[in-house]
């Protein structure tokens, strides 16, 4: 497009397709949290995560993209900030060799601390901490964020709540129905993942859990999807994530 001055420019904007028309971005915030988005697709995922009338986001992407960072930082924008949502709630599955993680020592939260060690390196990143245990330290000072391994979620009503799902791509469709399903009044979900990385044995890139509410939602209006394309971790990230 031409700018005032003859020259070209470009710019992310919304299509509606309802009056044929094309919209300002909802949120154009300078960063959120201190993540500033480097990318188009980065700047999309955050305008659904931040948006109010879409309470199902899928986000799929390759290892370094930004999925995780983007939409903790989104959570604790509303949640924190805004206070949209009375708590953020972060889970993952848990998959294994074996789905036993009995033979771990110690309690509970030891046991689990390998499993969602990802999510509590970029809650340090977020929270700039520099000390050990100083996250944690944080988080039993803040109520409102709650970081549980998926088995100790099932069978739970989650109203109110951010709720992140990450390496859903790990999840049957059983499994991410039954979550769906339990999401409460005024919360909002967000499923993501790399389709292409899958460690469940009885699970590929078409028949898992992400994939299968992606399909199923692609035409629903409440639900927002976006497939983040370009690695921001580092260069070697990047080509490992392309060759490997």
């Amino acid at each position: 497009m031409k700018d005032s001055l003859g020259g070209s420019s470009s710019a992310v904007a919304i299509v509606d397709q309802t009056c044929s028309s094309i919209k300002k971005l909802l949120f154009d915030q300078d960063h959120i949290w201190g993540i500033r988005p480097r990318n188009v697709q980065q700047i999309m995922a955050l305008e659904i995560l931040l948006r109010t009338d879409l309470p199902l986001i899928t986000l799929i992407g390759k290892a370094g993209t930004g999925k995780t960072l983007l939409a903790l930082a989104a959570g604790l924008m509303q949640t924190e900030d805004l206070g949209r949502f009375k708590k953020l709630l972060v889970a993952r599955p848990i998959v294994p060799v074996g789905k036993d993680i009995g033979y771990l020592p110690g309690e509970k939260e030891e046991k689990l601390r390998p499993w969602i060690q990802p999510i509590f390196d970029n809650l340090e990143y977020l929270f700039n901490t520099k000390k050990p245990g100083e996250l944690d330290a944080i988080l039993a000072g803040m109520k409102s964020i709650e970081v549980e391994a998926l088995t100790y979620i099932r069978g739970r009503s989650i109203p109110e709540q951010f709720i992140i799902i990450d390496e859903a791509q790990n999840l049957t469709k059983h499994e991410v129905k039954t979550i769906l399903t339990r999401v409460g009044e005024k919360s909002k979900i967000v499923l993501m993942g790399d389709t292409e990385q899958i460690d469940h044995p009885y699970l590929d890139e078409y028949n898992n859990g992400l994939t299968y509410v992606v399909e199923s939602f692609k035409d629903q209006h409440i639900a927002g999807h976006i497939k983040l394309i370009k690695g921001e971790r580092s260069a070697l990230a990047q080509l490992a994530a392309n060759i490997l």
